[in-house]
């Protein structure tokens, strides 16, 4: 993905951070994905520390306003993850689904639920970012931003970068991942 306009895009010390607004929908959620770009090729997982150990870090590192860029390119890249939620659930303290009698009432026999796995799967190219994401549950028993003239920004992906997708409003992280590679397809 390339551009030669304006961009969310701030430099703070060690890393750059940019901000690529999705179109807000009927629901009035206001999402954005985040690129945190270390300035030293080998600069990420100290960028993880901070990210990691400094609890207003994200809130404290965003850029909020427009700036003219100069060298921009991002690499199309596409990631997927799936896992087994189910020993998560049982540890936030969700159990009764799980056991033997969970779901008897609303179906008047025996039945819980066995496992529950989810897939996500993010795409990013020029057409823009594509997320999806599956949950699938096994039963057991049955079936504002302005413009400022100044130097333009350099932001180029083209060592290893984190990613978020965040919804703006509340600040809830959806997705999160890393490109260790970007040069490769």
């Amino acid at each position: 993905m390339t551009s030669y306009k304006t961009q969310f895009i701030s430099a703070f010390d060690g890393f750059k951070v940019l901000r690529l607004p999705y179109k807000q929908g009927k629901d009035r959620r206001q999402c954005s994905m985040y690129f945190f770009l270390p300035d030293a090729k080998g600069g990420l997982s100290d960028l993880i520390e901070k990210v990691a150990s400094e609890s207003e870090f994200l809130e404290h590192n965003l850029p909020y306003e427009k700036v003219i860029v100069g060298d921009f390119r991002i690499p199309s890249f596409k990631i997927s993850f799936g896992f087994d939620t189910t020993s998560a659930l049982k540890e936030l303290g969700v159990i009764l689904p799980f056991s033997p009698e969970g779901l008897t009432k609303m179906a008047n026999s025996p039945n819980w639920v066995s496992n529950i796995f989810q897939k996500c799967l993010i795409e990013v190219n020029e057409k823009g970012t594509e997320t999806t994401v599956v949950t699938a549950m096994g039963l057991g028993g049955c079936c504002r931003p302005t413009l400022k003239p100044m130097t333009p920004i350099d932001f180029v992906a083209d060592h290893p970068f984190l990613f978020f997708i965040r919804e703006d409003i509340s600040g809830a992280i959806l997705f999160v991942g890393q490109v260790l590679n970007p040069l490769d397809k």
